[in-house]
């Protein structure tokens, strides 16, 4: 059950979506009881309503998560069956009480592993905090050996293709969704990929994207994802007000290329802020570049250090090139703002005005550093 959405271009007022998203909700029915396993989101939920229209009883409904793109729908679900029971993880019932106004006391909260018999069926849930919420659970269907993950493993891709048949595409957007959401808590995903490893899986049902017939697919990518070590790879987020910076920037990248290193360029005033995240993945060094605004870095490359910050990649070097007119501090405050990064800072980079001989030399010489640094590297 759920919704396409095609037309969504933006999530969370932040996120962009190239490729639109989807809404899965799931309905399993067993010989005593009926479950559904998360709603949609409240712009769709004429359409989970509509699917609804011909299940004459619902018993259970599991909200897996409470953010509103899967629970939004949960209110009119409750209004339509009002004797069903909600049931979530401990941590998700007051979060539920604030977020979708229903009283804490219509809600049953299940413990890790903890079973639910639908009859001939059974459901039992997984606690799986930090995906990417902290009342995040799983939820596996025993008999069929079906694990629904909510945003685990999730892609934003609509399509009509049920299951993930396209994969370059799928893994693409797996990536990106794994980049922009997952990434901060890669040591915690760690873990909940060994927590499943006992389970025998058959299928994976997403909340957002196609579902995985062959589960292998997708445990396989995020297991790189988390695990891989990074790779040699500069990204070099950057704007420039009046054309210094991008000298700059133009002849590091032509001094790294020139040593091997493969660098990623990316305009902070016009990109897309999901592909500057994937490839934050595989990284091994950021190069913020930044002219100077009444003596800081350009608030382009203040929101990409703190995106980058947030998002916790494996990175383990980083530096900052720029320009300036008379004064500035612009590589003391990036470095402040990336303070939740554990990275060996490499020496900045600053011209003032136009960047003289001198300045190129040093833009030499840090690409000589950054090299020495991705020996090895793939």
């Amino acid at each position: 059950m759920g919704a396409i959405d095609w037309d969504r271009r933006l999530f969370d007022e932040l996120i962009p979506l190239p490729d639109g998203t989807s809404y899965n909700a799931y309905l399993v029915r067993g010989s005593e009881k009926t479950a559904l396993i998360d709603t949609a989101d409240p712009t769709k939920r004429e359409e989970i309503l509509e699917q609804l229209a011909g299940v004459e009883r619902l018993d259970v409904l599991i909200v897996q998560h409470v953010e509103q793109d899967h629970s939004g729908s949960v209110p009119l679900v409750l209004d339509r069956y009002p004797e069903i029971e909600i049931v979530s993880s401990p941590k998700a019932v007051p979060m539920i009480a604030d977020h979708l106004g229903i009283p804490e006391g219509r809600i049953t909260a299940v413990e890790d592993g903890e079973p639910l018999s639908l009859g001939d069926r059974t459901l039992e849930f997984i606690h799986a905090p930090w995906v990417h919420w902290p009342e995040t659970m799983l939820t596996y269907l025993r008999e069929e050996k079906i694990l629904f993950t909510c945003d685990l493993f999730g892609a934003h891709l609509a399509t009509n293709d049920l299951f993930a048949v396209d994969r370059p595409r799928v893994c693409e957007a797996a990536k990106r969704y794994f980049a922009e959401i997952m990434m901060p808590f890669s040591n915690l995903i760690k873990g909940h990929l060994e927590k499943l490893e006992p389970y025998e899986i058959t299928m994976i049902c997403p909340s957002h994207g196609p579902i995985h017939d062959d589960p292998a697919f997708i445990v396989d990518a995020y297991r790189h994802w988390v695990l891989d070590p990074p790779k040699n790879l500069v990204v070099l987020p950057y704007t420039s007000m009046h054309g210094s910076t991008r000298r700059m920037v133009d002849h590091l990248i032509e001094a790294l290329t020139e040593r091997g290193v493969r660098v990623e360029p990316f305009n902070m005033s016009v990109t897309d802020l999901g592909a500057y995240a994937v490839r934050l993945v595989d990284a091994a060094t950021v190069v913020f570049a930044t002219p100077t605004v009444l003596v800081g870095p350009h608030p382009h490359i203040v929101f990409a250090a703190y995106l980058t910050a947030a998002l916790r990649p494996k990175l383990k070097h980083a530096t900052i090139v720029g320009s300036y007119g008379w004064a500035g501090k612009a590589a003391e405050r990036l470095q402040g703002l990336c303070a939740p990064l554990k990275v060996d800072w490499l020496d900045p980079v600053f011209a003032k005005g136009l960047p003289k001989e001198e300045t190129f030399e040093a833009l030499d010489a840090l690409a000589d550093g950054i090299a020495a640094r991705h020996e090895g590297l793939e």
